[in-house]
Formats: structure tokens, sequence, C-alpha cells
């Protein structure tokens, strides 16, 4: 079955009280609980912002150059994510839907391609 990936940029992301964050970390989980349960869940992380980049890398004369942190001029940065397992994009956009509902905040779907002729 086809990937996708479930994201939003941190960027999108009002302040929260920490009632409100938890409010949305438990009804969020409930829903990767039910993506377990229907057995398309495949991994996720909704704990990342900027403060958790540790270095960025780019190539300068065919070598690696590291540098500490994010890219200061950066403007977003992945907030959260998680990937499915889903037969088609109708099932993507029903699982990424009830994110958007219980999180209250944009998703962006990608659907990873099929590079190696896998798929079935």
């Amino acid at each position: 079955m086809p990937e996708y990936l479930i994201a939003f940029n941190d960027e999108w992301v009002p302040e929260h009280t920490t009632e409100e964050l938890e409010h949305k970390s438990k009804t969020s989980m409930a829903v990767i609980e039910e993506m377990k349960s229907a057995g398309v869940f495949v991994y996720g992380n909704g704990a990342i912002d900027a403060s958790t980049a540790l270095f960025s890398v780019e190539a300068s004369n065919g070598k690696p150059v590291f540098t500490d942190g994010p890219y200061v001029e950066t403007k977003e940065h992945l907030g959260g994510f998680c990937v499915i397992d889903v037969p088609d994009e109708d099932t993507a956009r029903y699982w990424a839907g009830r994110l958007a509902v219980v999180l209250d905040w944009p998703q962006e779907v990608h659907r990873f391609p099929d590079l190696f002729g896998s798929e079935e």
C-alpha cells in the first residue's frame, strides 16, 4: 500500500496554554490509537520544533559542512508528523482530516513515491 506523510508546520500553531496542549495531545493520541488499531500507523512524532534541531548540513566542494542548529533565516519548522500506510488518497484524507479537527491546525499530506516498484 502507498505510504503518506501527514505533517504540520510549527509556524502554523498559535500559542496555547498548557491545558490546551494537554487536551490536544490526548485527543490526537486517541486518533493515533485508532490508526494503530486499523493497522495503518507506521510512525509519528508530535514533539519536534525549532528547539529540537541539532544541526544543519550542506554540501561544499563535495564535502558535508555541519552547522549547529537550524539556519537562522529558516521560518518554517516541522512541528509534528505521522506516516500512514493506507490503500488510497481518500483514506489518507480521512486520517489527515481527523488530525486536523482534533488539533485544530492545518495538516499537509504527501504521498511517498513508489521508487522501487513494491507498491501492491
